[in-house]
């Protein structure tokens, strides 16, 4: 009897089927401190632990677990994570088949260079649908509720209406400890004058270039503030390399994004690295391993500041805001 109970529950087992991976995202593993930082050498654990279980490599198979752990690090932008999970979807390795989903992280995985993962989505075709919880912001990355978007003021019928700012950081953050002396004067005397607090700009500064005026990254982004071509002639830089001019078109550009992001500094941060419609179409941070940590690095920088004041009259905010906050709000 109890010989034929055990071969009855091991064939319903086996005859259960696969979980989708949006079950398995809303079920993830354990990921240590609840808010603490996760960096770069962790999420790597993650995904070779992955490896080893969806491969039986030193430790029994167990697709359930490599997918979990997968999605975990596909959401802080892994791109080799994000490969793998897609190619574990379209050949239903443990879990159900899902083209779509597979697509979106194909497509996230060739943005940041897989070649393999650009092939594949030559025969899957563009993504479709919503994006994936495993390509949405990390939990560490969402901002708590009371850092919401600040409210329009009931006195917002001034021709400029600059939003309150809802603050964590309550005393101005210390200068860069590498800040020369003469930027650190001019971005203190010019970003008032682009309605930016010094701080915000200095930071970026810092990320960006380390304050060096001669920089030039391998995606031809130039100067302090690394503006591309194509967003210096936007905000009318005539000399990409001239510091002064280099700066103020970063700063335009601050503004612009703040206005457009609604003084979101996560979306707006984001935006400034990745560009404002990679943020529109993962509404959200995109899930690029540099982008997530070049918003923490200079949130971090700026004593956890989440919003800024923005100025609603340089340009319509964001189409995707509302849902891009949803997003963040349910996750």
């Amino acid at each position: 009897m109890l010989g034929a109970l055990l071969a009855c529950t091991t064939a319903s087992a086996q005859m259960a089927p696969a979980p989708s991976l949006d079950a398995l995202a809303r079920s993830p593993v354990s990921t240590g401190t609840p808010g603490a930082p996760v960096s770069p050498e962790q999420v790597q654990r993650w995904r070779d632990e992955a490896l080893a279980y969806e491969q039986g490599n030193g430790t029994p198979r167990d697709a359930v677990l490599a997918a979990q752990l997968y999605c975990r690090a596909a959401r802080h932008g892994d791109a080799d994570a994000q490969f793998n999970l897609a190619w574990m979807l379209i050949n239903g390795r443990g879990i159900q088949r899902d083209d779509a989903q597979a697509a979106h992280l194909f497509a996230a995985a060739a943005e940041q260079g897989i070649v393999q993962a650009h092939n594949m989505l030559q025969s899957l075709g563009a993504p479709r649908g919503a994006t994936p919880a495993c390509l949405r912001s990390p939990e560490v990355e969402r901002p708590p509720a009371s850092a919401a978007a600040p409210t329009v003021p009931a006195a917002a019928e001034k021709p400029i209406a600059l939003r309150a700012v809802a603050s964590a950081a309550a005393a101005r953050p210390p200068v860069p400890a590498n800040a020369p002396e003469p930027i650190v004067r001019f971005v203190n005397l010019v970003a008032p004058e682009y309605q930016l607090e010094p701080q915000l700009v200095l930071a970026v500064i810092a990320t960006e270039s380390n304050f060096n005026p001669l920089a030039v990254s391998p995606k031809n982004a130039h100067g302090l503030m690394q503006l591309i071509p194509d967003t210096a002639a936007r905000f009318k830089v005539r000399s990409i390399t001239d510091p002064v001019e280099n700066m103020r078109g970063g700063m335009a550009y601050l503004r612009w994004l703040l206005a457009y992001f609604e003084g979101d500094l996560m979306l707006t941060l984001a935006a400034y690295n990745a560009g404002e419609r990679a943020v529109d179409r993962y509404r959200g941070v995109p899930p690029y391993a540099e982008t997530r940590q070049y918003v923490l690095r200079i949130l971090s920088a700026i004593g956890g500041q989440l919003s800024h004041p923005f100025d609603a009259t340089v340009t319509p905010p964001s189409e995707m805001l509302a849902l891009s906050r949803n997003a963040a709000r349910s996750r």
